[in-house]
């Protein structure tokens, strides 16, 4: 697939909803369905299958982790919260770590810090939903948004022929959408609908995974498989 070609397929997947038109309505034991989003088969691509199967399980990760988080602070269950966003830490320098491997370690640092901001600000949001707090809740997402924007450079910077920074944010500002709406189920108790934002997160990571995974893949040929 060509860039432009990529372009498209990225901007078409911010139009999909965190809504009722994900493909399932039915509620799936958690880390079961991470597992069979993160292994399903890339349909953008068929390159470096290894890279990208490594890339879904890495992001699918976060938002496990994420969710756990959120499941466990609305039960009040301060050791299972604890154990979660120890998680999506180990899961953020997981991350960082495969970066390095294509960007050195000062790529792998630079990204490790952006996505200590993103864990933070989802944190926040998920700890002010629960309060009923919606200053806290605005003031995370305006944090969020802000962290998706220096991220989306940041990755334009390292690969500028295949992730355009546009399509980048846009991709990541589409991904906290997912984060906020989840919470605000969680927090709701309406796991029905959160059964389909779950759903639609999943698949809306893949897009991302898939789309770092075929730029690490054309900058870097010899090191992708």
């Amino acid at each position: 697939m060509n860039t432009r070609i990529l372009v498209s397929a990225l901007a078409l997947a911010l139009v999909v909803p965190f809504s009722a038109t994900a493909a399932s309505q039915a509620a799936h034991q958690q880390h079961a369905t991470a597992q069979h989003a993160a292994t399903a088969p890339a349909t953008a691509t068929q390159t470096a299958p290894e890279l990208h199967k490594a890339m879904r399980g890495l992001w699918h990760g976060h938002i496990v982790a994420t969710r756990d988080y959120a499941l466990a602070i609305k039960k009040g269950n301060s050791a299972a919260a604890n154990k979660a966003a120890d998680a999506a830490v180990a899961n953020a320098k997981d991350i960082a770590n495969a970066v390095a491997g294509f960007y050195g370690q000062a790529g792998g640092d630079g990204i490790l810090k952006l996505l200590a901001g993103h864990w933070g600000g989802v944190k926040a949001m998920t700890d002010a939903q629960h309060a009923h707090d919606q200053a806290g809740v605005d003031k995370a997402m305006q944090a969020l948004t802000g962290n998706a924007a220096e991220l989306a450079k940041f990755l334009h910077t390292a690969n500028p022929d295949n992730w355009p920074q546009a399509t980048v944010e846009g991709l990541l500002l589409g991904h906290i959408a997912g984060h906020k709406a989840q919470i605000q189920q969680v927090m709701a108790g309406d796991m029905k609908a959160e059964a389909t934002t779950w759903r639609s997160m999943q698949d809306h990571m893949n897009t991302i995974a898939d789309a770092l995974a075929d730029g690490l893949a054309r900058q870097f040929p010899d090191k992708a498989k």
